[in-house]
């Protein structure tokens, strides 16, 4: 399954009767799926329809989704309305030896109300059920083209953490193979730092001694938390081969990455150890940035 990012744009339109709609989807990253939809007056029982579509294509992102919908030219119709003309009529008749007897012209009974009505023709539900077919037809597009995307952004985010991880393993290679590691190394060191709790506690208690010398050995070995890291980036891999929406596993192991690499800076008596350590941190919160991107 391949990885998603989280940013895409799509855009689908159509038409359907007299009526042209368009759908514009945006999406940016989220922790959850979070969907803001704005439907125009009349739409509004589509809504649940509209979010489990949306729902079952993808698990992760800030959304966006509008719907404008504009209708096109019609046909005005027009009523008259007998009973009011006749009433204007007989109105004139009445009045015919006190007002103007010349013939009623057609501006004249525009202009009186309710004489004639106009309006558009009524929708019929043949035509909203076809319209919200194609409407929802529509969305179904422009959800594929929002997926393809964010797949093929997904496509390119691999490369780059790939990228990344191989990074890390140069830079734990670097610290695994740095002089002070070696046994001859952590031995020097140990004798030195023992020469120097002697000479300065001459009634230093051989237990305390002892305790001192396993702390030392211990502080001089990062071999656990460099095997660690080892296996987060086999996992790390593994996620990144299996696909899917694995952003959320990526970025604990992310926080994993920066635990060990504290540690092993912690320890380090090495510049070029410590060195590496930064760098790696480095590494691993460029990887991080990345890993916020994917679903």
């Amino acid at each position: 399954m391949p990885l998603q990012s989280m940013t895409g744009f799509a855009r689908r339109e159509g038409t359907s009767g007299r009526s042209r709609w368009a759908w514009e989807l945006r999406s940016v990253n989220g922790k959850g799926l979070d969907l803001k939809l704005r439907l125009p007056g009349g739409l509004e029982a589509l809504d649940a329809d509209i979010r489990r579509r949306i729902a079952a294509r993808f698990s992760r992102g800030n959304m966006q989704v509008g719907l404008s919908l504009n209708a096109g030219e019609t046909q005005i119709q027009t009523t008259i309305n007998q009973t009011a003309l006749a009433s204007v009529l007989s109105l004139r008749e009445q009045l015919r030896d006190v007002i103007d007897p010349a013939p009623l012209k057609l501006d004249t009974l525009l202009a009186i109300r309710g004489v004639i009505d106009f309006k558009e023709p009524e929708e019929s539900e043949a035509d909203k059920t076809a319209r919200e077919t194609a409407v929802l037809a529509g969305l179904d597009l422009a959800l594929a083209d929002l997926a393809a995307m964010r797949e093929s952004e997904g496509t390119a985010l691999e490369q780059v953490l790939l990228l990344e991880i191989g990074e890390m393993e140069t830079l734990l290679s670097a610290i695994e193979a740095d002089p002070s590691r070696t046994p001859s190394a952590i031995t020097a060191r140990l004798v030195q730092q023992i020469d120097w709790l002697t000479s300065h506690a001459a009634t230093l208690d051989r237990d305390r001694l002892y305790a001192e010398t396993a702390l030392l050995a211990a502080k001089a070995d990062v071999r656990e938390e460099l095997d660690r890291l080892r296996a987060h980036i086999m996992a790390a891999r593994a996620l990144l081969s299996k696909g899917g929406p694995i952003g959320r596993k990526l970025d604990f192991l992310c926080q994993e990455f920066n635990r060990e690499t504290n540690t092993i800076c912690s320890k380090s008596t090495s510049a070029a150890v410590t060195a590496a350590g930064v760098d790696l941190k480095v590494v691993i919160d460029q990887f991080r940035e990345q890993v916020q991107n994917l679903e």
